[in-house]
């Protein structure tokens, strides 16, 4: 699905979120709290928009995104070359359960939009435990059901309703309708922060975004004792 979408993907993105996807990676880039020469991981970096992000607001880092679809790398590579940041960020194709990369390898590794889509989420949190070096940060950005405030009706109902809707006649792939599905699916905030607790990520912060139809997780790589 993910390939057949990737064309429209940036702009779907735009128009279902209403534009605010953009601003909860710029919260996601900031909680990271990335050292000078930083460099960095991006997880399920579709069409690099985080990876981006990451390189335009620390002008000294480098980031290696990596993603499953190759034709939304496809279209991410492009935008590298147009923005001109090909010497510092790379985008290659890679399995967020197994990832290519020796300990300690990454300041600080990320995922946005993409751990409720890993088979093996417990895997997936192990290994970003394992390439982020000690004292560097891990985030997740990911949807989750609105539930908060007077006006979550209205976002539950744009989420549950509107999103899939939406997506699907903006794509032309009735699949999209699997946003939806898999949002609800995802579990509780406090259920996937013990997940990365276990995983080896010490917790340092959960942050909920409009009207908690987004979630930030941010932890650290355990210490070895």
């Amino acid at each position: 699905m993910f390939d057949q979408i990737a064309g429209r993907y940036d702009l779907l993105n735009r128009l279902m979120s209403m534009g605010i996807d953009q601003s909860w990676r710029r919260k996601t880039v900031t909680a990271m709290e990335l050292p000078p020469n930083a460099r960095v991981l991006d997880l399920a970096t579709g069409t690099g928009d985080l990876a981006l992000m990451i390189a335009r607001r620390h002008p000294d880092a480098r980031v290696v995104g990596s993603d499953p679809s190759k034709r939304m790398l496809e279209v991410g590579i492009e935008k590298v070359k147009r923005i001109g940041l090909t010497g510092r960020v790379e985008l290659q194709e890679g399995d967020a359960q197994a990832l290519p990369f020796d300990d300690d390898s990454f300041d600080g590794c990320c995922i946005a939009f993409g751990i409720r889509n890993v088979p093996d989420r417990d895997a997936a949190l192990a290994e970003m435990a394992r390439v982020t070096k000690p004292g560097g940060r891990v985030a997740i950005l990911e949807l989750s059901e609105p539930h908060v405030g007077l006006l979550s009706p209205v976002a539950r109902f744009h989420v549950r309703q509107v999103v899939p809707l939406l997506g699907g006649m903006l794509s032309g792939s009735r699949e999209y309708r699997y946003l939806q599905k898999s949002i609800a699916a995802f579990p509780p905030a406090d259920e996937f922060a013990e997940q990365m607790r276990v995983a080896g990520l010490n917790v340092l912060d959960i942050k909920s975004f409009t009207f908690g139809a987004c979630t930030l997780f941010v932890g650290e790589p355990w210490e070895a004792s």
